[in-house]
Formats: structure tokens, sequence, C-alpha cells
């Protein structure tokens, strides 16, 4: 007899539909799974036998053979237990197809039936269609719930989904409080007010975060660099709802959701140690599954010790920068993962890290420090919007007394600044200063005349590239969105030149 139940896998963050057919008859007992099922798929045999056994169904040696559609898509891990063991049932008599109509059903079975959580449960509650009903584990409920128009039910184990199916028992639908989930994020954040001195570090990430800038802090060791970029997060604007989901779904994906948790609420903080593989970095591995960029989507990804990272690696950061996406390719297939993140790094000038200190000599030779530098391409560079040279503080600001600035006091302008550039940028569908495509340049980047005459004369000087000048005017238009000005003055083009100094400083010396 023949049993056909639906369920969902993933493909990239997004779900798509997988017909589980079962047929079970006569003859030499086996049983066989097609349909380009992995090694966890092909595993789902003895889970599934055992669990309907222990479940207290009737189970007699037979031949079974489970088609997994469409055949020509490679199936991966094992989330089609519980669908295979519903299938067995059905073809055997216990429940009827018709039953089966209308409902979704994803889930790993344990060997004594009950039903343990899958990975990636939130994008395929978002493939489910409105008309039908999503039967998932227990412990996936929060994540499945935020999708506001799917209908959940959470179960525990087989023999609960069979007597719900029956008709003996009742199971309500599971729904979650979106808005009471969106004002959970935490706030125990690193706070600014920590930090002394560094004002104009301070200042330019700001200016960083208003816009979603790049930023480079280059400067010797122990000077607050790494400190720095650890308060970002405190400063950000909160995700929205349809970002919130967005990165949710990449973190499902990779398993890093936990069991109480509903959605990533707080914009990812990604930190990586240099000793990081391409895979690891960029996505890939035997599964295809997302890497740092991705999970960084929405948020920061920050690299320590940039120039300790292996050059393939960071080239390979040169795309996603500027596209907001990674496609990763290999023989298996093609998956695109979203990454648009802001980018923090934190380097030394040179080995010893001492070339630019005030007072300690740098004991590097120059080859030593060129080929440390060249360590950063000139192509990755000009993709860092700002670039900053973090001094060392003098005994007085270190021993200062008065607090600094607080992330509260910080993140009020920033908020303010973000809300103007969504209403600016509403129409062509982009956040923030940083996303604005060259197209959209000259209409939003206006710039006086003398601020015109300012920008020809430093890209002149400074040789810097197209993609630099475009970068500047970004940069430049949001300071002047700090100032809650229209037009882009010579004193908004001027503090924007001023984070490009790097190019000159050290890399082109």
């Amino acid at each position: 007899m023949l049993a056909k139940v639906e369920s969902r896998t993933t493909h990239g963050i997004k779900g798509y539909r997988v017909d589980v057919e079962v047929d079970v008859s006569g003859g030499m007992p086996g049983f066989f799974i097609v349909g380009l099922p992995d090694t966890a798929c092909r595993e789902s045999a003895k889970r599934v036998i055992s669990a309907i056994k222990n479940s207290h169904f009737d189970f007699n040696a037979c031949k079974i053979t489970v088609n997994l559609a469409p055949a020509n898509v490679k199936k991966e891990g094992a989330c089609f237990d519980l669908a295979i063991a519903l299938g067995i049932l059905t073809a055997r008599g216990v429940l009827e197809q018709d039953k089966l109509k209308d409902i979704v059903v994803c889930g790993e079975l344990s060997l004594d039936g009950t039903v343990r959580p899958v990975n990636g449960i939130l994008p395929r509650a978002m493939s489910v269609e409105k008309s039908k009903i999503f039967i998932i584990p227990e412990k996936n409920v929060n994540e499945a719930t935020m999708v506001k128009e799917c209908n959940v039910i959470a179960i525990q184990a087989l023999n609960q989904l069979i007597s719900f199916l029956k008709g003996e028992i009742q199971l309500q639908f599971c729904k979650a409080n979106i808005k009471s989930a969106l004002s959970k994020a935490a706030a125990n954040l690193l706070d600014f007010s920590d930090v002394k001195g560094n004002q104009h570090a301070k200042r330019a990430i700001e200016v960083a975060a208003c816009g979603s800038h790049n930023i480079l802090m280059i400067g010797p060791p122990g000077e607050g660099k790494t400190m720095l970029a650890q308060r970002i997060p405190a400063i950000l604007d909160d995700m929205t709802y349809e970002e919130a989901l967005e990165s949710t779904k990449i973190h499902s994906i990779a398993g890093l959701i936990k069991n109480n948790e509903s959605l990533i609420l707080k914009k990812p903080f990604r930190c990586i140690h240099h000793s990081i593989s391409d895979a690891g970095l960029l996505g890939g591995g035997v599964n295809l599954q997302p890497g740092e960029i991705s999970l960084a989507h929405n948020g920061i990804l920050f690299l320590d010790e940039l120039p300790e990272f292996r050059r393939n690696i960071l080239e390979g950061l040169r795309q996603p920068v500027e596209e907001g996406k990674i496609l990763i390719t290999r023989v298996a297939g093609s998956v695109e993962y979203p990454a648009k993140f802001m980018l923090v790094c934190a380097m030394n000038p040179c080995p010893c890290g001492y070339l630019t200190h005030p007072t300690k000599e740098c004991k590097c030779s120059p080859p030593q420090i060129q080929r440390y530098l060249n360590k950063i391409s000139g192509p990755l560079l000009d993709r860092i919007d700002i670039q900053i040279e973090v001094s060392p503080l003098k005994y007085s600001q270190l021993t200062d007394k008065a607090k600094s600035e607080s992330s509260s006091e910080i993140r009020k302008r920033v908020l303010e600044t973000k809300k103007l550039q969504k209403i600016r940028y509403k129409p062509i569908g982009i956040p923030c200063n940083a996303q604005l495509p060259p197209k959209h340049m000259d209409k939003y980047c206006q710039l006086t005349d003398e601020a015109i005459k300012l920008l020809k004369l430093a890209i002149t000087e400074l040789s810097l590239s197209t993609r630099a000048y475009d970068k500047i005017r970004k940069v430049a238009r949001t300071i002047a969105d700090m100032d809650n000005k229209e037009l882009i003055d010579t004193i908004h083009i001027s503090e924007a030149i001023s984070y490009r100094s790097l190019d000159r400083n050290l890399w082109l010396e």
C-alpha cells in the first residue's frame, strides 16, 4: 500500500517542499530510501523502525520503499524521520490517507519514539502555506511561531501525533506574541563610558554606526582598539522584525538557536580568530553551511589582528563586503547566503606594534614592516570606508576620574540619524548610507560648490580610486546627516577625507 506525507527541508536560507512517498509491500524484508539521501537520512531506517516498535505499534517484517521527491535534489539530515514513520503507519492501515491532507510534518525521532528538534525550522515554517498545519517538535515551537501566518502544532512523541490525527486527543495551535519577543532585546552590553580618551576614535565609530560604514582601527597594542570595537553593539539601532527573521533563519540553519529562543534580537557581533578556515569565514563544507560573514548578517563582523589572517581569506571578503551576499559553489551544488554586515577591523602598524608609538622604539626592519602591511591588499583597504589611527593615552587621561560619554547618549544620536536615512531611502528600499547604490549617489549626495572643490583637490593629491571617491561621499553624507544638513559642505567632506589618511600615511609611503 502507498502513502504520501508532505515535509520540508532547506536549501540555503529558503525552505522547500519534499514529498515523502512510502510503499509497503510483500517480498523480501528490507528498508530502502531513495531520492538522493545523505548518510543521516539513510540511517532513518533504524531510528524509524525502533520508534514505531517502542511506541507500541505492530511492525511485521516487510519490504519498505521510501522516495523523497523531488528525487534529483539532495536531502540532508534526520528531519524526515517523523514523516517517514507517519507514512509507514498510514501504508499499514493505522491511519487513513485523508488524515494527512493539509498537514506538513518535520522532526527527528529517538529510538523510544520521542521527537527531537531539527535545525532550520524557521525557513521551513516560512515556506508552509497558510491553509496547512505545520507539525513540529515541541522544542522548535518558539522559533516556528515567529512566522505570523503559520499554523503550528507542537508534539512530543510519535504516539501523541497518531492519537491527534485519529481524533482521540486535541492539540491547540501554538501562538507567540511577536511584539513581546521583540521587546526582550538584552541590555547587558559593554558601555563606552568605560573608555578613557580616544575622542577621535569614538567620533569615527559613531559616524560608522550612524551610516553602517566599515571601519579599520590601527595603532599600538593595548591602546583600546578591541575595547572600542566590543562596545559598538551598544550604540546600534534595534533590528526590525524582518531583519530579525532573516538573521534567525541563518542561525537556525547553522544550529545556533537555543531551545528557549525565538528570534535573534540583538544585532549579531561575530568576533573571529585569525586561524579560521575559508569555509568557516565564507561558508561551505560538506553541507554548504553559512560562514561567519553570513552569521554576522545585519550586524558586525570583527576581525582583530587583521594582518594575521591568511591572505586568501581576506581576499575572499572583497566580494561579500561590496555586494552584501556570498555565492558558495561546489561540485554538489551552489547556495547563496546574505552577508550585509558592518566590517570592523583592528591591527598594529607593524609586527612589533610600535611603529607609530610616540615614545617606544619600533624594532622592525623596513622589509618586515612592508611585508606586514602588504598582507592587507589595496582592493580590500579600498572597501573600508573609515580608517583611523588610535593613539596611546597620556598618564593624565588614564587617571582622569571624569566619566566618558555613555553608550545610551551616543545611541540616541545614532537612532536619530538612522531614522532620517530610513525615511530618505524608503523609495529605493535601503536602510543606510553605506548601502547607497552608485546610480543614486548624485541624487542623495549633493555637495556645495566649495565642497566639490575640496573633494576634487583631495582626490587629485591622494590619488584615490573611484571607489574611494564614492566612499568619501557616503561618509560625508552620514556626517551631514548627523548635523541634520541636506547639502554636504566642506566641513563634512574634510572630516570624511581625514578618515582616509591611512591610504597615504602607511600603505603608499
